[in-house]
């Protein structure tokens, strides 16, 4: 990796809530979006002559549609709850990126446009006029917030910064002032069906490959279908799982599981992408175009069920949006869910007793996991309260002899976010990445001391191509994030496997009523 520019935060004993450093990260701001990308998006491709009187009738717009938005605008207090509770605030030090001050860079607009105080006795109030310079601080600082909503855990009255920062994305859009790594992911998806615009050939022969690799690694015949009509499930899952480590390592997990189960799958070239980028800057228009690729595809392939792989935005997006974006789907089989986690449906396995583990798989490894903010503060899983924390903690240590929580007040409801969402996983920011990443490395750091913990796992493609990237300026190595379907693999006893220790009697074990158990 080269040498960064910037100096790594220092590790401390947390929680440490650090000393005010004005304009500290005020240079950071991401690459602007080409004009193809906007266009492509429906947005001005540059900034438009008019864009002042635009972006005030936009947020005026926005005003009128999202009413939450207007209330989290109007009810802060001030009261300092959320100050020190940003990853981004305790990693750069910059008052901005307190969630309250990233928050009033909008509401000293909005008062001064929409309240009759800021009209009248603007400096009273600390309503700003929208001014050039304001517009860059928000295109600077409204793109330092991963959208996590850790800080609305704890603010009293409720005000979620995520909310706030969409929509300051979505009126800059609106204007010409769109983020190249946001939009130009939107518009492959919209053209091709994923982030990396991998076209259909190349898809197919990386699915190929994994066949081939998995079958000479355990002799048995798994398979990774690509369009295949009829299927009981649609296996949507986030690009990296094609291409990328630890999440490869992951897609061969569901793999292995489906596989044992019995349960039939296909993967879609028209909609091989979970992800939802449409949601990171605010567009509820972009969201809804991206998820009718996924219900084109199960009405394409005939399937009976929708199955999320591990990516926390796309699953936050499909359990609180997909129905309402892309539904109904009352052409699926009414006994399951839309849509299913993965780790949903492997669970539901384990307690049936069809899959069956040797955890010694994993004994070189000693486990701890990170909650994904997008899992766990706007999702749920299983039908259970806090099911999107215990499940993937019941999948690890079903599957693992070794494993550790870290801090109880850095993980579930409490978790902090990796430091790379909300679409800011780009090398641009790679400062803010790294800083953004301290608290969490701060937690990893201190089960890693008290109970020799080796690897972390994650269920989100952001949260782990953000630590394989910045682990190593915190001195751990890109290999210790791992897939939690990664260990499922590595355990996962498949019928027909070769085991060394068992030559096999020949028999195979069929799996009965599997549709049932899953």
């Amino acid at each position: 990796m080269a040498k960064s520019n910037f100096n790594t935060p220092e590790v401390r004993t947390f929680p440490v809530i650090p000393k005010l450093e004005d304009n500290a990260t005020v240079h950071l701001s991401p690459f602007k979006s080409k004009e193809e990308f906007q266009k492509s998006l429906g947005y001005p491709g540059e900034l438009v002559d008019n864009w002042q009187e635009k972006a005030i009738d936009k947020m005026g717009d926005l005003l009128g549609k999202y009413r939450s938005l207007r209330v989290y605008l109007d009810s802060c207090i001030q009261c300092g709850a959320c100050t020190d509770k940003c990853h981004y605030y305790q990693g750069t030090k910059d008052p901005k990126n307190m969630p309250v001050g990233r928050q009033n860079l909008m509401r000293s607009v909005y008062r001064r446009y929409f309240t009759l105080p800021g009209k009248y006795f603007p400096k009273l109030v600390g309503a700003k006029d929208l001014t050039k310079e304001v517009l860059e601080d928000w295109y600077s600082y409204y793109h330092q917030c991963s959208q996590c909503r850790r800080c609305a855990v704890f603010c009293p009255i409720g005000i979620d910064t995520a909310e706030i920062s969409m929509a300051a994305r979505e009126i800059m859009d609106s204007i010409g002032v769109g983020q190249k790594y946001c939009n130009e992911i939107i518009s492959k998806v919209h053209k091709i069906g994923n982030n990396l615009g991998l076209p259909e050939p190349a898809l197919a022969d990386t699915l190929e490959g994994l066949e081939e690799d998995v079958l000479e690694e355990t002799e048995a015949d798994v398979k990774f279908p690509l369009d295949v009509k009829d299927s009981d499930v649609l296996l949507v899952t986030p690009s990296a799982d094609f291409f990328a480590e630890p999440h490869v390592d992951g897609l061969i997990g569901y793999a292995k599981v489906f596989h044992q189960a019995g349960i039939s799958w296909t993967l879609s070239s028209h909609a091989s992408e979970a992800a939802n980028f449409g949601m990171f800057i605010g567009s509820y228009g972009n969201m809804k175009k991206l998820a009718m690729r996924i219900r084109e595809a199960a009405l394409e392939l005939n399937v009976k069920r929708i199955v999320f792989g591990e990516c926390g935005h796309a699953w936050r997006v499909a359990y609180s949006f997909l129905n309402t974006l892309a539904g109904p789907f009352d052409f699926l089989d009414p006994r399951y869910p839309v849509p299913q986690h993965i780790c949903e449906i492997t669970n539901s396995l384990m307690d049936q007793n069809v899959l069956q583990f040797d955890k010694s798989a994993n004994d070189d490894m000693t486990l701890t996991y990170h909650d994904s903010c997008n899992v766990a503060r706007a999702s749920n899983m299983g039908g259970i309260m806090g099911g999107q924390f215990t499940i993937p903690r019941k999948i690890i240590t079903t599957v693992v002899n070794n494993y550790y929580d870290m801090d109880e007040e850095t993980i579930k409801e409490k978790t902090y976010c990796c430091g790379g969402g909300g679409g800011l996983l780009t090398d641009d920011l790679m400062e803010l990445r790294v800083k953004g990443a301290l608290p969490r490395m701060e937690a990893l750091r201190q089960v890693v001391e008290d109970n020799g913990v080796t690897h972390m796992a994650a269920i989100c493609a952001i949260c782990k191509s953000q630590f394989a990237k910045v682990f190593p300026y915190y001195d751990f190595t890109m290999d210790q994030i791992v897939s939690v379907h990664q260990l499922v693999s590595n355990a996962i006893i498949l019928t027909g496997q070769h085991d060394e220790n068992d030559e096999n009697d020949g028999e195979n074990h069929p799996q009965q009523d599997i549709d049932e158990a899953a």
